[in-house]
């Protein structure tokens, strides 16, 4: 088990929780998810999962450490997707980027190279360093996005309860057959649409 993984693990064990431990852990909520699905997908890989998250079937967890994975090779073709950690750049024993902006961007380049397709929710933080200009295409979100807790969390005392944490987004494609223009917007009304009605019609086929 990598160190970031086992960090992980023991957070997850406390009997309770703070709000300012939550860090990477936030979760996309699932009407989010299926908007983008419904735009950008199909995805058939989620990248980053603490193995309770996922929104896929296939999925990387945090023992399995994506940026030390082959993505081309996992997608056979299909697609993934991903909503990536942000806590600082933390490295295996044995020198292995396991998050880090910059890693993780770095890494979707170059498995872009070898023909795979992602699509990512990140913030819309233009001026970080991290920020995937090279990607083929960005849809930037009109409205804030609020997340959710892990399933795990269990709040300390009330002032540790919350409903969401909410920033501004974007959608960044990473497909060298991307045919559309480099930039877009879309607004949150229409992905909570869109998602909400995939998942009605996924609870309708379930039934």
């Amino acid at each position: 088990m990598n160190n970031y993984a086992a960090q992980l693990a023991a957070l997850k064990a406390q009997p309770c929780h703070k709000l300012s431990e939550v860090g990477d852990q936030w979760r996309t909520p699932d009407w989010l998810y299926w908007g983008i699905f419904a735009a950008f997908g199909p995805f058939i890989l989620d990248l980053f999962s603490d193995g309770t998250n996922s929104k896929c079937q296939k999925f990387f967890t945090v023992e399995d450490n994506a940026l030390a994975q082959d993505w081309a090779a996992a997608l056979k073709g299909g697609k993934a997707f991903f909503n990536p950690p942000y806590s600082r750049s933390s490295y295996d024993d044995d020198g292995t980027a396991i998050t880090g902006m910059r890693n993780i961007i770095a890494k979707t380049m170059a498995e872009r190279e070898k023909g795979a397709r992602m699509v990512c929710l990140i913030k819309a933080a233009t001026s970080e360093v991290w920020w995937p200009e090279e990607a083929d295409h960005i849809a930037f979100i009109r409205g804030r996005i609020s997340f959710d807790l892990p399933e795990w969390y269990v709040p300390a005392d009330k002032k540790q309860v919350a409903a969401s944490a909410g920033f501004a987004c974007a959608i960044a494609v990473f497909d060298k057959s991307w045919q559309g223009k480099p930039m877009s917007y879309i607004s949150r009304e229409q992905l909570k649409t869109d998602g909400e009605t995939m998942m009605r019609l996924m609870n309708k086929e379930a039934a």
